[in-house]
């Protein structure tokens, strides 16, 4: 004779459904996953020396001195969506004769740097508008660069591959880590970390301290 299952009832106090058990246990795993994929950065340029927001003439707004999600200049390749006047300013490079080549006239990301630290485009010369503040003080780089680290500066080494570990082991892959060349020129921004994602003075990517940043290049 067949005999009939009896009904289980209810479930026990503080135990649940066996179906809710094993859709639960499909996402025990889903948390630990999440913490595997890559997740953004927070952007750092809040409250550092190029957050404008205070200004009367940002707007309360952070990026759009140098960046428009609208209307930008497309012609600017170095930077996306740019929105700030470029310097035409003629430059006076750094010499010296330890160099084995000679600086050019800056490009790239430095060129935009300078479009503000020439102290001839005005800070908030940005869409299409005719600025009225100039950078001053120790941040005034000028035209005049015969004082200063040399930029736009091709490293010709970098053409060369059988022994990048010897000095570039403590970099990232493809060497656009802690000091990132651009297009294989030393530029401002090898330096300097212009949105801030150092907590170390004048936006530089490493200490000042006991020369680390100077020595991570040029280790004696």
């Amino acid at each position: 004779m067949r005999t009939r299952r009896a009904n289980a009832g209810p479930p026990m106090a503080g135990r649940l459904p066996a179906s809710r058990r094993d859709t639960l246990g499909r996402w025990a795993f889903l948390p630990v996953l999440l913490l595997l994929i890559p997740q953004p950065l927070p952007a750092q340029t809040q409250g550092s020396a190029h957050d404008f927001s205070a200004k009367s003439w940002s707007g309360g707004q952070i990026c759009i001195v140098c960046h428009a999600t609208h209307d930008a200049n497309l012609s600017v390749q170095e930077s996306p969506l740019w929105n700030h006047e470029v310097t035409s300013s003629s430059f006076i490079p750094y010499t010296s004769p330890t160099l084995d080549t000679v600086p050019g006239q800056p490009r790239g990301p430095s060129k935009l740097c300078l479009s503000c630290h020439d102290g001839v485009v005005a800070i908030n010369s940005f869409g299409g508008m005719v600025g009225n503040e100039w950078v001053a003080g120790g941040a005034l780089i000028g035209t005049d660069l015969t004082n200063d680290h040399p930029i736009s500066i091709y490293w010709d080494h970098q053409t060369g591959i059988t022994a990048c570990s010897g000095c570039h082991n403590v970099h990232l892959p493809s060497f656009t880590g802690e000091l990132p060349f651009f297009g294989h020129h030393v530029e401002c921004p090898t330096c300097h970390d212009v949105h801030a994602g150092s907590a170390y003075p004048k936006l530089v990517r490493k200490p000042l301290a006991g020369s680390q940043l100077c020595f991570h290049c040029h280790g004696k």
